[in-house]
């Protein structure tokens, strides 16, 4: 399971391993919090270096995994478990040391807290979403959305597409066909780097972004795709009929749907 979880309202991608029930998270996104740093992979390398050099195993103990990078595609970074990071985090001088250490304990506890009551992790995301300053609507929407793309996803999975690059390639070719761009030059227009694109779209944004995919996943289910070529034909289908419905609501608005605004903007007027 892969999820963004926040300390002091920065990203920490991260990865639930059902099997060994462990959390591991991306290195780098906490060294950046730790250190404020605007150059994490370098101070990671450095660091390294230096635990090397001091004969620690840590950094060689260290593992990898594929997770979602600035641009929207899967690539291989450096995770590590709560224990390993606890560790880690010692080498590192940072005033957020130990408020690090107590937010960690506390993913770990909410995460017990979530197998045995589901409900309680959507509460945890809407608490997380208001700390941010987003509205109960656009948070309820954004929930929503969630829901939509899992199903979608699940979907996909069952047609035989594989997680990672076809994944990206199906999500894509929906965005291009209903907003008419894909998701880094989506990204690129909100001036958007590591952000999560769908945290930055609007209310109306959002809905549409569902209803594409809300679409692909009917008509895929209808069709029934057996090779991803046919999946592609599929999503491109579902994305051109929530493309249409945002060409009607340009038309009477007379206005873009698909905007500039991204979470700060948009925070911002509130």
């Amino acid at each position: 399971m892969e999820k963004i979880q926040l300390f002091e309202s920065k990203q920490i991608r991260s990865h639930w391993d059902e099997e060994h029930e462990l959390w591991y998270f991306s290195v780098i996104d906490a060294i950046e919090v730790l250190t404020q740093s605007d150059r994490p992979r370098k101070y990671w390398s450095d660091l390294k270096n230096k635990l090397k050099k001091e004969g620690s195993e840590l950094s060689e103990k260290i593992g990898q995994l594929k997770m979602q990078a600035s641009d929207g595609k899967m690539r291989a970074t450096d995770v590590a478990t709560t224990e390993q990071l606890l560790r880690l985090i010692q080498s590192i001088p940072s005033p957020h040391v130990e408020p690090f250490k107590q937010w960690l304990a506390k993913v770990g506890y909410e995460r017990i807290e979530s197998m045995q009551d589901p409900e309680k992790s959507i509460d945890q995301a809407m608490q997380d979403y208001l700390k941010l300053g987003y509205t109960e609507k656009w948070i309820n929407q954004r929930l929503k959305s969630i829901e939509v793309r899992k199903e979608l996803t699940d979907e996909w999975k069952a047609r035989g597409v594989e997680e990672g690059k076809e994944f990206a390639q199906l999500t894509d070719i929906i965005s291009k066909a209903w907003s008419g761009h894909t998701t880094q030059e989506y990204k690129t227009l909100k001036n958007l780097q590591k952000e999560n694109l769908r945290d930055n779209m609007t209310n109306l944004e959002l809905v549409l972004t569902m209803l594409a995919e809300a679409t692909t996943t009917e008509i895929s289910k209808e069709k029934k795709p057996k090779r991803f070529d046919e999946s592609q034909k599929v999503a491109k289908q579902g994305g051109t009929i929530a493309g249409n419905t945002r060409k009607a609501i340009e038309k009477k608005t007379g206005k873009s749907v698909v905007t500039k605004q991204n979470a700060k903007t948009l925070l911002e007027k509130k």
